[in-house]
């Protein structure tokens, strides 16, 4: 016969739902199946965006408790301070380029493999053998002295700059610009041996004492170590991006050396000079969009330029003045095709309409 037993009933915690902080928020996505916390450029988030964007959060984006770590002096986390730019929204700023890990490496590799099969193609040919011997005094002095500025600038400019920046955008952004900077060198030099094996009586190891005691090139050198004296990083990119680039580094890359180098027997060097110029002109892409970015700003624009057009005269008075010490290259060689003046006016023209688009005037030394 049935009875009436009692059911012990267990004791166990009972789960108590809340309207925790982070459930409760709504966000651009937050009744969507496909969830963000950002609203994409366009109608869906692209690989960089779901990336890059608050990889790096910050106290004014989802980062409620405020940073949890700081220096010794005081600062924590990304400080806006750390640049005399001011913006409403740093997280404004996204790329062009939509560069994050996976494309440094698809495209760094790709370049590397096409300059390592143009390298072997030259040497298969016997192309370097038959250089022109005024052309490679000028490779062994001047060329590959060029390496030491992309170093110093990817090794020393752009590798503490963009840990400063405020946003995981802008970091990514200049990391893979100094990743491009390392990369270029290294090619540069990884050349350098394959002409040492490859040309007899090469001098190798000149371009080091090119770069520390050639007077055509210590302006240049002294530009270089200047960018890494400031402590501002948007500076740093600025002058690098916008004024170095035109006026000293496409000047040298594409206004002399890709113009004379094929007319001397040399058809591998241009492509070597070549992917450098592609990365600078990757870079600028990025700079452009930040600098155009800042100058638009609703509330600092003003500011911003002001500050932005005396960063400009300072750095390309310099830039200018390093440019003309480099003259004297243009006359080393046995078929002057090119003028040095016109190599200069094409990047003055570079740096005018770069300027023009950020929304900056040409500084009148650059005008001239």
């Amino acid at each position: 016969m049935a009875t009436d037993t009692p059911v012990k009933e267990r004791s166990v915690p009972k789960p108590v739902f809340t309207d925790a902080e982070a459930g409760a928020k709504e966000f651009p996505s937050s009744t969507s199946r496909s969830y963000n916390y950002f609203t994409p450029r366009k109608r869906r988030a692209t690989v960089y965006e779901d990336v890059t964007v608050d990889v790096q959060p910050d106290p004014a984006r989802h980062l409620t408790q405020g940073w949890v770590y700081a220096f010794a002096n005081g600062d924590s986390g990304y400080p806006e301070k750390w640049t005399a730019l001011q913006s409403s929204n740093w997280h404004e700023f996204l790329d062009p380029n939509e560069e994050w890990e996976q494309t440094i490496y698809r495209n760094n590799a790709a370049v590397v493999r096409q300059i390592q099969q143009n390298i072997e193609h030259g040497r298969t040919a016997h192309v370097f053998a038959s250089l022109d011997p005024a052309w490679v005094k000028v490779l062994e002095r001047h060329v590959f002295a060029w390496a030491h500025a992309e170093h110093g600038i990817g090794m020393h400019v752009y590798t503490p700059a963009q840990r400063d920046a405020p946003t995981n955008m802008i970091n990514n952004a200049m990391a893979v610009g100094a990743a491009h900077k390392l990369r270029f060198a290294q090619d540069l030099i990884l050349y350098n041996l394959t002409l040492t094996d490859e040309v007899e009586g090469f001098k190798g190891s000149l371009h080091r004492a090119t770069w520390q005691e050639d007077p055509l090139w210590q302006p240049t050198r002294e530009f270089v170590e200047q960018l890494t004296g400031s402590r501002d990083w948007a500076e740093q990119w600025f002058a690098t991006s916008i004024v170095f680039e035109p006026l000293l580094g496409e000047l040298f890359r594409s206004g002399f050396v890709m113009q004379v180098a094929a007319l001397h027997g040399d058809f591998v060097t241009p492509t070597i000079m070549g992917a450098g110029e592609s990365d600078a002109a990757r870079d600028q892409r990025g700079a452009r969009a930040l600098y155009r970015m800042l100058a638009d700003d609703e509330a600092h624009g003003a500011e911003n330029r002001e500050l932005m057009q005396g960063w400009l005269a300072t750095w390309s008075e310099a830039a200018l003045a390093a440019a003309r010490q480099l003259q004297p290259i243009w006359s080393q060689i046995s078929e002057k095709v090119v003028r040095f003046e016109d190599s200069l006016e094409r990047s003055r023209g570079r740096l005018e309409s770069l300027v023009g688009d950020i929304g900056l005037e040409t500084p009148k030394e650059v005008k001239s």
